[in-house]
């Protein structure tokens, strides 16, 4: 017989202890994680660090394709991949350097030529393909015994206190670290569950993306019209299937809501005249292009990168308008800067949940972000204005910044990164 009276026995769910955790394993988390792989405590052991990635682990890419998500990745990003051992593996896929970029006003005639030559540089960045980059990253920390990667895992709460902070997962497991870091995208659940105030508004646009070929050859050349309805940019893509015909570019044409609408719901043909006409057959016409992608583009900026135990990176802290390709390369700088208070304070032996090291990172990044993003916001303004006399000023401008090759040629070392 039973006896009820015998204490009931409970079980306490087990915690896996954790340097540092990431929740995201997108190319800014996972290239952190690649950046701190290596970092050793002052007992000589490396740090323990967990990236948690709703998705699957990244498959080897597919190279007889081209993916429709590309980064346009600056120097000191590609200098962050080469710290990490990605960028050889990069370049043995697929990266197509540009050397030039040509910009004009499609409501005018002003425009201006940035040459990789005039300021003594080999190129003015990559075109790189994401899942390429991303694959490259995720091979270089699949070797590092100390970073563990958790796919397919959710996080559904955030708990703790801000000396040691918990993850409870949509498998109930609970992780538990000093530090954790969101680079869980735009849209962060960690974000979220920290109650971290964000500023945001719709820009009332869609991106189209997708890859198309041309008549003729990108030559190298990242283009860009600017519209009243948005920009549109032809970024060059090296054509690895057919190496002798450098003809694939990858395009980003924003478009107010209704106008996005449209063109996605043109044929193939219809679509690829009107993006020719729109492109003012600068290559050609337009002869192919691959599944078309619309997304909805907002800015966000958290007000606090950071909260006691915990700090937000990338598109968790903030996006912006796609339209000069800062958002991957904003985010690999806050990847670098973090890495680097982690380290000082790891080296220094202090704990890594000590409220100063996120004080660094905040100081370091947010100041920079906000001036990035309110320059794309000006421009995005600037180029939208319908007024004569805006339009009259801003060919001028451009035309006049052309012929200064002091104030272009520093732009265009901004555009590098150097």
């Amino acid at each position: 017989m039973s006896d009820f009276n015998q204490p009931q026995t409970t079980v306490t769910p087990s915690v896996r202890d954790y340097d540092i955790i990431i929740v995201g394993g997108g190319l800014v988390g996972a290239t952190l994680a690649a950046l701190i792989q290596n970092v050793r405590k002052k007992d000589r052991s490396l740090l323990n660090i967990a990236v948690v990635e709703g998705g699957c682990e990244p498959a080897a890419p597919d190279l007889s394709k081209f993916d429709p998500r590309v980064v346009a990745l600056t120097r000191s990003s590609q200098n962050v991949l080469q710290s990490v051992g990605a960028w050889p593996i990069i370049e043995s896929e697929r990266a197509c350097p540009y050397t030039d970029m040509r910009v004009w006003d499609g409501e005018g005639t002003g425009s201006i030529h940035f040459d990789c030559l005039e300021i003594g540089e080999s190129n003015l960045g990559h075109i790189v393909e994401n899942s390429i980059a991303l694959n490259a990253v995720h091979q270089r920390l699949a070797k590092a015994t100390n970073v563990h990667r958790l796919f397919g895992e959710r996080v559904v709460q955030l708990a703790g206190d801000e000396k040691n902070r918990r993850l409870i997962l949509e498998s109930s497991e609970t992780l538990s670290a000093p530090l954790i870091i969101a680079a869980d995208g735009a849209r962060s659940k960690i974000r979220e569950l920290a109650a971290i105030p964000v500023r945001q508004w719709s820009y009332g646009h869609h991106a189209i993306v997708t890859t198309v070929k041309t008549e003729q050859s990108h030559q190298f050349t990242a283009w860009q019209r600017f519209l009243s309805t948005g920009p549109l940019a032809f970024l060059p893509l090296y054509n690895s299937i057919d190496p002798s015909n450098n003809n694939v570019s990858s395009i980003v044409w924003s478009l107010n809501d209704d106008v996005a609408k449209q063109k996605m719901a043109l044929s193939d043909d219809e679509f690829n005249a009107s993006l020719s006409r729109a492109f003012e057959s600068r290559l050609g016409e337009v002869t192919w292009s691959d599944r078309r992608y619309c997304l909805p583009l907002w800015q966000r900026h958290a007000v606090d990168y950071t909260r006691p135990g915990l700090a937000l990176v990338g598109d968790a802290a903030h996006s912006i308008h796609p339209l000069a390709g800062q958002g991957v390369n904003l985010g690999f700088l806050d990847a670098h800067a973090l890495a680097g208070e982690i380290r000082r304070f790891t080296q220094a032996g202090l704990s890594l949940s000590e409220p100063s090291l996120l004080r660094r990172y905040q100081r370091n990044r947010k100041s920079h972000n906000l001036m990035t993003m309110a320059a794309m916001e000006g421009f995005k303004r600037l180029f939208g204005a319908k007024s004569l006399q805006v339009r009259w000023l801003r060919n001028a401008g451009i035309k006049q910044v052309d012929q200064w090759a002091l104030v272009k040629n520093t732009i265009a070392r901004e555009i590098l990164g150097v």
